[in-house]
């Protein structure tokens, strides 16, 4: 007998993680009964069934409690949510992937703060399932039953076990009969994220550690290279290794409130920053958490190897406030042994005082690994008697002594010195050590010293025996010369005092010069050199007539612009108030946003918002990046620049000329929407004034209009001018000589309309007349760009060639009989 069966898996509705799976409808028809199926397909089937059965259990009720029990399972893409609502675990994609993982992620965003099987995902066309197993242990899963990941905990009573997601977002798998008895739980074996009561160290004893392991990529959460832990020594400290062993970073000694080496911690609410220690056991543990639970924070390990502190503000997402790297000194061993690093020099690395460079060939082209070597041996080294003592020296040897270095952290491998209770005692104690290279007390701490190839100790030269005749001659001559030195110093101290008054008088009228601007943000030179990296070649953008442009990034991950003023410079101060008073008070989407600007002693820095494709010229006269820009493309940057020079003109509240239009000072942001950019040479006209005469002809040739140019005159229709020339530049490479449309830059396939490209370059050239009364004003331009209205026929453009100040005249008549004057793109 022939029995249909119609079986449907239903979708169950439940909030999902970042990528959504659905449950599939199946139908089996026409099943014939058993004794007619094949034996071998029996067990096949049998399988099959009870896991589309487990499915449909679980599809056809949606699973929105707490646990996973053996009766109560997950199937992708089902999830479980904390009691607290703020985790949820089950099954998600990365960006740009189609595996699937099963994860823990906040309720407010789908940041993943765990990851089960993180080496062995399911792919994309299998049929995962989260459950409770025979053996009480926690298991993923796949399409065909087979077990991709499981906590793996021995000896489980059957039926005695559950898994439950708490607020904190651990994942614990416990006992039904004691649920005070944790059999494992996620907290115990982290992916890439610190949370609040998570630990992160380890029990030297046992060996057992728990580390934090970053994903292999952005979007690859596999086992990546970089891991983070605490160091089980004697005085702990966070470090970061490469492949394992190799140190990438370090935060320095634990002090019992904060790693020393970290400064910024001091600067973070970290009220619950703790380490807990156990002699017995010989383990370490470092953990944090908040008074205040109701933000969320993190700490994570990224792809890269960076330590972020990070915390949740609602409508403005993660906030970074505190990185491991804000420089290329926080990388472990930059300068070498006996290295100092100081962002702020140029090269960042020097060797300490008595030092040299022990590469020196290496050291000058800015390998700095080798470090350094001393100039003199120490007494230990060079002692005779081969005492271990380095103040046992024969007559007439000098002893050793220390140079003692400020804000610096102290070197790795420390050696505790617990007898030592204070910093008299520590340096004794490294004196009469000559293994003893250099020593620090730290309260909290105690007494540190090091040995081996370290940073701090340099022989100061002393006499350890002295006849009594030399002593007082030696006296009188000290005395004589202290006396000389105090005047000496005294005096410059008083001139220096005065010329700092004046300094000061001379920088705070520098910041008065900007009068009384609440809307102006005043950046520190310090945080800026950080941000650009000391301004380095790297990081540099362009250079024009103010100066070099570098790119910055703050730490919370804003990118911005730096315009720093070169000594070398045509411009001066007066360029630099022109711009910030002008484009401070300018709002409009085609202009560049100023962020702020910094004033200290000789420097003068503009900062702006970061255009990620730099300027149009960068695009337009470059043969590889033409074709970056189609047609339609090319007529927005027409219209947004007329847009921006329009705003300028009669819809700001000033009325401002700009002066220098050209490719160059025409910005890109991501979307390759322009912004007018370099303000320095812009003037602000009055209601009534129409036109200004200068002595000082300021600007770039090419885009002078001819009044200007020779008779200094500028008004609106100077920026009209230049406004023509760069319509052209952007246009001119559509066409060639003699022939219109038919010959359009074949880099722009099908992209363009004739009709608009006939209508820019008409446009352009009516705005390149030689009479300035002949051109056309910013608004009618606009009008002409985006409408269809008719245009009256250009004038010959002047155009000035490289011998002579004076202008001629071009014209060409192309072949639709329409008169058209061709000018060479500047």
């Amino acid at each position: 007998m022939t029995r249909n069966h119609h079986l449907r898996v239903l979708h169950a509705v439940s909030n999902k993680p970042p990528t959504n799976r659905v449950c599939v409808q199946f139908e089996l028809a026409d099943m014939v009964t058993t004794s007619r199926i094949d034996k071998a397909l029996l067990p096949f089937l049998l399988s099959s069934l009870t896991f589309f059965f487990l499915a449909l259990d679980n599809c056809s009720t949606a699973v929105d409690n707490t646990t996973v029990t053996p009766t109560q399972y997950i199937t992708d893409p089902q999830t479980i949510t904390s009691s607290g609502e703020i985790f949820k675990l089950g099954f998600f994609s990365p960006a740009n992937s189609t595996n699937r993982y099963v994860g823990i992620w906040y309720n407010k965003t789908p940041t993943i703060v765990w990851v089960a099987n993180k080496d062995n995902p399911l792919s994309d066309s299998s049929f995962g399932i989260i459950k409770i197993a025979d053996d009480g242990n926690l298991v993923i899963l796949n399409g065909q039953g087979v077990v991709l990941w499981t906590t793996n905990v021995s000896n489980i009573a059957f039926n005695n076990s559950v898994a439950e997601l708490l607020d904190t977002g651990n994942l614990v798998l416990r006992q039904v009969s004691d649920n005070t008895m944790i059999l494992w739980q996620s907290f115990e074996h982290p992916s890439d994220t610190l949370m609040p009561g998570m630990m992160m160290g380890g029990n030297r004893r046992t060996g057992k550690t728990q580390q934090l392991i970053s994903w292999k990529t952005e979007s690859d959460p596999s086992t990546g290279i970089f891991t983070a832990g605490i160091e089980l020594t004697n005085i702990p400290q966070a470090v970061i290794w490469n492949n394992g062993s190799q140190r990438h970073w370090r935060s320095g000694p634990w002090n019992n409130r904060i790693f020393i080496g970290f400064p910024k911690m001091d600067s973070i609410p970290l009220n619950g920053f703790y380490a807990s220690r156990d002699a017995q056991e010989d383990s370490t543990y470092v953990t944090f958490s908040y008074a205040d639970t109701s933000s969320l924070r993190r700490f994570v390990l990224d792809h890269n190897g960076i330590g972020l502190g990070e915390t949740w503000v609602e409508g403005n997402g993660w906030y970074r406030f505190l990185s491991t790297v804000d420089s290329e000194c926080d990388t472990y061993g930059k300068c070498g042994p006996f290295g100092s690093c100081n962002m702020l020099d140029s090269p960042i690395c020097s060797c300490l005082r008595g030092f040299e460079p022990k590469f020196k060939v290496e050291w000058s082209k800015g390998n700095w690994s080798g470090g350094c070597l001393r100039k003199m041996e120490l007494l230990c080294e060079r002692n005779r008697t081969g005492s271990s003592n380095r103040n046992s020296s024969l007559e007439g040897d000098k002893e050793d002594g220390f140079l003692k270095l400020e804000t610096m952290k102290v070197p790795d491998f420390a050696y505790w010195l617990a007898n030592s209770t204070n910093i008299e005692d520590c340096e004794k104690e490294c004196l009469v050590n000559c293994s003893c290279l250099a020593y620090s007390y730290e309260s909290g701490i105690g007494c540190m010293t090091w040995g081996g190839s370290l940073h701090t100790e340099v022989p100061q030269r002393r006499d350890v025996k002295k006849n009594s005749k030399v002593i007082i001659i030696i006296t009188v001559l000290i005395g004589t010369f202290t006396i000389s030195v105090c005047t000496y110093f005294c005096w410059r101290w008083m001139v220096k005092r005065r010329g700092k008054q004046k300094k000061d008088i001379i920088e705070i009228s520098d910041q008065n010069m900007l009068g009384d601007n609440q809307d102006l943000k005043l950046f520190k030179f310090e945080e800026l050199a950080i941000a650009t990296n000391n301004f380095s070649g790297a990081n540099k953008l362009g250079e024009g007539g103010f100066g070099p442009v570098y790119k910055g990034k703050f730490i919370d991950g804003e990118k911005l612009a730096v315009k720093r003023l070169s000594k070398g410079s045509g411009q001066g101060l007066e360029e630099f108030k022109n711009e910030v008073l002008v484009i401070l008070k300018l709002q409009h989407r085609n202009l560049v946003r100023l962020l702020g600007c910094c004033i200290e002693e000789e420097e003068k820095m503009l900062i702006y918002e970061y255009m990620p494709n730099k300027s149009l010229d960068f695009f337009l006269f470059d043969p590889t990046k033409q074709a970056l820009l189609d047609w339609r493309k090319r007529f927005q940057i027409i219209e947004g620049i007329s847009r921006g020079i329009l705003y300028l003109h009669r819809d700001s509240r000033l009325r401002v000329i700009h002066r220098d239009l050209k490719a160059s000072n025409i910005l890109l942001d991501e979307n390759l929407n322009p912004k007018i950019s370099d303000f320095g040479m812009a003037r602000i006209f009055g209601g009534n004034e129409l036109q200004a005469n200068t002595k000082r002809v300021v600007g770039t040739y090419g885009y002078m209009s001819p009044e200007y140019a020779m008779e200094g005159r500028f008004s609106e229709k100077s920026d009209v001018f230049s406004f023509g020339v760069l319509l052209l530049e952007i246009t001119w490479r559509l066409w060639k000589e003699g022939k219109c449309t038919e010959i359009v830059d074949e880099a722009l396939g099908d992209s363009y309309s004739p009709l608009e490209v006939m209508r820019c370059i008409h446009v352009g050239l009516l705005c390149v007349q030689k009479r300035a009364i002949d051109r056309p004003t910013m608004s009618a331009v606009d009008l002409m760009l985006s409408s269809e209205t008719d245009c009256p026929l250009p004038k010959e453009p002047p155009f000035t060639s490289e011998t002579s100040s004076e202008f001629d005249f071009l014209q060409i008549v192309c072949t639709n009989n329409v008169t058209i004057t061709m000018v060479e793109g500047r």
